[in-house]
């Protein structure tokens, strides 16, 4: 039986597809903090891969036998939240339960059993003291999903780790490796923030588990090939790291549908091009698994808003202070945003920019009645002169009472005229879309296959959206220059539109609303007001 791309759970290489977890991190590097008796933290985003990454060394430290590695998932207390005893008591089952498997005695439920009348502020470091005294090896002891654990109770669970800290190796574990999303910040029963060092004041080292490399991609996917037969056309590669930029859970995703879901391609002998990775991308989009259902509900978390919101709409400097840099840190940990050195930050793959202004307008999309026929040229082509006239009288007519209802109303306009567009191209075309965060802008790129074939050709219109702030005739002068370089910069541009919102509550809707076709270098670009 063929393996297959994995998207739920952690890798089993003879079922799955797989890099090799070891070289997804600095094993050398891991290995010398164990060996110092350290304690230290593993991070990284859902879905990338830590559990796989953290099993795979627990089997490579036990095959070696200079230690005793435990793995032990302590998700489970999240359903007692501030109930500290039943939080500890869990975490000592899981431990013990999986040392259980791994020294194959029931000496790990014997020393469970002894500390069932301590105290819930420190059965844990008893039952740790107790059973590292009892092993004849050290304890290495890994805990994952430890920021599924909140307030009292997770500040119980790293001070009892603490609490022990001192008699490693002989009477309480070598090493402890905590694995989160986050390098932990706790919240409090009273919503005060306790960063991790005043409750574990012993951590080393903060670990973060990196995305898949252009490599490491391509070998994944050349796993496939050399088991099936198969072939990917090289052409899929850019795209496929344009639409993941190597996130584990939608490489595996991308190559699961393109393979298997999309059943055509169960066929072997069908080659993989370009256009089946377009399709497969919007599938993922459209099915709202896991994944991206818990990257919906993220977006509506008013930290991840203060963060979004203002890169949706442009309209916010690289640096601004207004931003908390918790929130900012949040974000990245959740693998949302990138932030580089010297660069503004961005939204963290092309799967991730197309999600957020979908969903964000999931709901007003279905309430928009426009047929993509009534648009399209005899060729095909989408006549989007005629689609931005029927745009500025929807807009003056609804956009005050729609962007009302939006949950990111100061990027209401862009999101507004996404929405609309998005229902447009669902008839057989894609938006690229870009966030000039800094630059106050918003980038877009409409494709429109004008064929059923792959290589045909493909009708490529970029509209510049601003916020107007300040006097109009700056705005157009630096819009135009923007949206020639844009065009500049994508290539085989049949048209321009430079699109530019007027939020003045003083001005009527007959000043604000007009359009006229200005000259720039060598374009005609088409400049609307809304």
């Amino acid at each position: 039986m063929e393996r297959f791309f994995n998207t739920a759970g952690p890798n089993i290489p003879e079922d799955n597809y797989t890099i090799n977890p070891l070289k997804r991190f600095d094993l050398d590097d891991i290995l010398t903090l164990i060996r110092q008796k350290r304690y230290f933290v593993l991070h990284a985003p859902r879905q990338t891969g830590k559990t796989s990454c953290l099993l795979a060394l627990r089997d490579y430290l036990n095959a070696h036998d200079d230690y005793i590695c435990v793995y032990a998932n302590v998700e489970g207390g999240q359903a007692s939240r501030n109930d500290v005893q039943s939080v500890v008591k869990s975490a000592v089952d899981m431990i013990a339960e999986q040392a259980r498997s791994i020294v194959k005695s029931e000496v790990p439920f014997a020393v469970r059993n002894s500390v069932q009348n301590v105290g819930k502020d420190s059965m844990l470091t008893a039952y740790l003291r107790r059973l590292s005294e009892a092993l004849p090896k050290p304890l290495v002891l890994f805990i994952d999903e430890i920021d599924a654990l909140v307030g009292d109770s997770l500040v119980s669970v790293l001070r009892q780790i603490r609490a022990g800290y001192t008699d490693r190796p002989k009477a309480f574990p070598q090493s402890i490796v905590l694995c989160g999303v986050r390098d932990y910040r706790i919240v409090l029963s009273n919503q005060d923030i306790v960063t991790g060092g005043s409750a574990f004041n012993i951590k080393a080292e903060s670990l973060r588990l990196g995305n898949f490399s252009r490599e490491e991609i391509h070998e994944l996917y050349m796993q496939h090939t050399e088991e099936t037969g198969q072939v990917f056309d090289e052409a899929c590669f850019p795209m496929i790291w344009e639409a993941t930029e190597g996130q584990p859970w939608l490489v595996n995703a991308l190559g699961r549908e393109v393979t298997w879901s999309m059943k055509e391609n169960r066929d072997r002998s069908v080659r993989i091009i370009p256009e089946m990775i377009y399709r497969a991308q919007e599938h993922i989009i459209y099915r709202r698994d896991t994944h991206i259902d818990i990257l919906i509900d993220k977006l509506r978390e008013p930290r991840v808003k203060r963060v979004i919101e203002p890169m949706i709409s442009g309209d916010m400097d690289i640096n601004d202070e207004n931003i908390p840099s918790d929130d900012l840190q949040y974000v990245v940990d959740m693998g949302l945003i990138k932030m580089e050195r010297g660069k503004p930050r961005r939204i963290a793959n092309g799967i991730y920019r197309e999600i957020i202004p979908r969903e964000l307008t999931w709901s007003d999309q279905s309430s928009l009645t426009q047929e993509p026929q009534w648009y399209e040229n005899e060729d095909g082509s989408i006549d989007m002169e005629k689609l931005l006239l029927d745009f500025q009288q929807f807009f003056r007519q609804n956009a005050d009472s729609w962007i009302a209802r939006f949950d990111y109303a100061e990027a209401g306009p862009q999101l507004l005229l996404q929405a609309f567009l998005q229902r447009i191209v669902n008839g057989g075309g894609y938006i690229d879309r870009e966030y000039g965060i800094g630059r106050k802008r918003t980038d877009l790129l409409i494709r429109k296959p004008l064929t059923d074939h792959y290589g045909g050709p493909v009708q490529r219109i970029v509209l510049e959206l601003k916020i107007l702030r300040g006097a109009l005739e700056p705005t157009i002068e630096r819009g135009l220059q923007q949206t020639s370089e844009y065009m500049d910069l994508v290539g085989a541009v049949d048209e321009g539109h430079l699109i530019i919102f007027d939020r003045s509550q003083t001005r009527s809707w007959d000043e604000r609303i007009w359009h006229e076709k200005r000259q720039y270098a060598t374009r005609t670009i088409t400049v609307w007001g809304m």
